[in-house]
C-alpha cells in the first residue's frame, strides 16, 4: 500500500483505563506498520481541563457510590442511552471540546481521526476539513452517545452491536465493521503461545483463581470470598491489588499462613498470569472483557455497577461466556461449581472461541490506512471538492 507518512489522530479520555488502552493498542498496531506520525490526545482534559477533572473523579466514585444505593451514573447513563442523536441533548453535548477540537485539527492536519470515547465533536470537525472519522466504541453494549450521523465508520465488539447500529439507527452496512475491542498485542502472542511463562507457581491438577483485587469496593468482601473458596475447594488464589499498597498489605498479613493464596501488587506481564489461570474475577468494562475473550478465560463478575458495566457483564452471561454473583455468597458458590465441572470451562472456551474475530488492532489500523489511500486518490481527482 503506498501511503506515505499518514498523520493519525487519536482520541481518548482518562475515565477508567479502557479508552487509554485501546488508544494505546491502535498505537502499536500503527507503529507495527511503521506508521510514527501519531497523536494520542485526551480532549475533554485538553478542552476543559475543569470539568474534566471533577467528571473524571465523579465518574471514580460512582463504583463506591452504587454499592452504598447512590448509582447516580448508572441514572444517567440509563435515561440518556436512547435519547436521540439529532436531539437537543446531543446537540449539546456535542459543542464540548469542539473550540480545541476544531483548533487540534487545524493544527496537527491528520489524515484521519479516530475515537474512542463519544465526542460529537469530532465527525463534525472531520467533516469541514474532509477528513474520515472513526469511532471504536469501547463497550459490548451501545449508548446514543456513540452514535454520529456524519461518522465514517463503526469498528464495534459484536455482530449484536453492529445490527444495533444499522436497525436501530440507520447506519449503512458498509460503514460499520465488527472487530472486537483492541487490547494489547501480548495477549494476542499469549493466547497463541503453547505455554505462557508465569511466575506464580501452582501445584499439579490444582486450578488457580484470579481475583483482581480491586474490584471489589468493599474491602471485607474480598476477605469472605477468599476465605470461602479455601473452605470449599481445593484451590490456588492469586489476589493482584494494582498499586493499593495498602491492600497488599493488609492482605498478606491476614494470609501469612494460608500456602493457596498469593498477594500480588501491579502485575506488568498480566496477559502471562491470565492465561494461566481456570477463571478470572473481575469488573466488566469493555477492554478487561476482551482482554479475557482473547485468552479464552471464563470470567465472574461481583455486583457490576450501572451502566455500561452492567450492560458488558449481561452480554457475556447471556452470551455463555461467565457469570454474574450478586453477594459474595452466590460468587464463592458459582466459582465452585464451576472449578468441579471441567465441561462448563469447555462450554465457556468454545463461546469464546466462535465469538473473537482476530485482532481488533490490526484490523482497524489496515482499514484506517486503506481509507486515507482511498481518500488520497479521492483529492487528486479533478472533481473533487471538500465537504463542508
Amino acid at each position: 500500500m503506498n501511503i506515505r507518512h499518514p498523520r493519525i489522530l487519536i482520541l481518548t479520555a482518562g475515565y477508567g483505563e479502557g479508552h487509554l488502552q485501546v488508544s494505546r493498542a491502535l498505537k502499536q498496531g500503527f507503529l507495527s506498520k511503521q506508521i510514527y506520525d501519531l497523536h494520542i490526545v485526551d480532549l475533554m482534559k485538553e478542552a476543559h481541563p475543569i470539568l474534566n477533572s471533577v467528571s473524571s473523579r465523579l465518574y471514580r466514585m460512582s463504583a463506591y457510590s452504587s454499592q452504598l444505593g447512590l448509582d447516580y451514573y448508572g441514572w444517567s447513563y440509563y435515561m440518556t442511552r436512547d435519547t436521540s442523536p439529532a436531539g437537543s441533548l446531543h446537540r449539546y453535548l456535542n459543542v464540548i471540546g469542539k473550540r480545541k477540537m476544531l483548533e487540534m485539527t487545524e493544527s496537527v492536519r491528520p489524515d484521519a481521526i479516530i475515537n474512542t470515547f463519544p465526542f460529537g465533536a469530532v465527525t463534525e470537525t472531520g467533516r469541514r476539513f474532509s477528513i474520515p472519522t472513526s469511532t471504536v466504541i469501547t463497550d459490548y453494549a451501545l449508548h446514543s452517545r456513540w452514535v454520529h450521523p456524519e461518522t465514517d465508520k463503526y469498528y464495534v465488539a459484536t455482530e449484536t452491536l453492529k445490527n444495533e447500529l444499522i436497525r436501530t439507527y440507520g447506519v449503512a452496512q458498509d460503514r460499520v465493521r465488527v472487530t472486537g475491542i483492541p487490547v494489547r498485542t501480548a495477549f494476542y502472542h499469549t493466547a497463541n503461545a503453547a505455554e505462557a511463562s508465569v511466575s506464580v507457581e501452582t501445584g499439579p491438577g490444582r486450578h488457580r483463581v484470579l481475583i483482581m483485587a480491586g474490584c471489589f469496593a468493599v474491602f471485607h468482601h474480598v476477605v469472605e470470598l477468599v476465605q470461602q473458596l479455601l473452605r470449599k475447594e481445593d484451590c490456588d488464589i492469586v489476589l493482584v491489588c494494582g498499586r493499593h499498597s495498602r491492600m497488599v498489605a493488609k492482605l498478606r498479613s491476614l494470609f501469612s499462613n494460608s500456602p493457596a493464596v498469593n498477594v500480588l501488587g501491579y502485575v506488568e506481564r498480566l496477559h502471562e498470569l491470565m492465561a494461566s489461570s481456570a477463571c478470572i474475577v473481575t469488573k466488566a468494562g469493555g477492554v478487561t472483557l476482551s482482554e479475557a475473550l482473547v485468552l479464552k478465560l471464563p470470567v465472574f463478575i461481583f455486583k457490576p455497577y450501572g451502566g455500561q458495566e452492567r450492560e458488558n457483564a449481561r452480554f457475556f452471561k447471556r452470551s455463555g461466556l461467565g457469570d454474574i454473583a450478586h453477594d459474595i455468597r452466590e460468587l464463592g458458590e458459582k466459582i465452585v461449581r464451576f472449578l468441579r465441572d471441567p465441561a462448563a470451562s469447555d462450554r465457556i472456551r468454545n463461546n469464546m472461541t466462535i465469538l473473537h474475530n482476530g485482532e481488533a488492532a490490526e484490523q482497524i489500523v489496515e482499514d484506517t490506512l486503506l481509507t486515507i489511500e482511498e481518500q488520497r486518490d479521492l483529492r487528486r481527482s479533478p472533481h473533487f471538492t471538500a465537504r463542508k
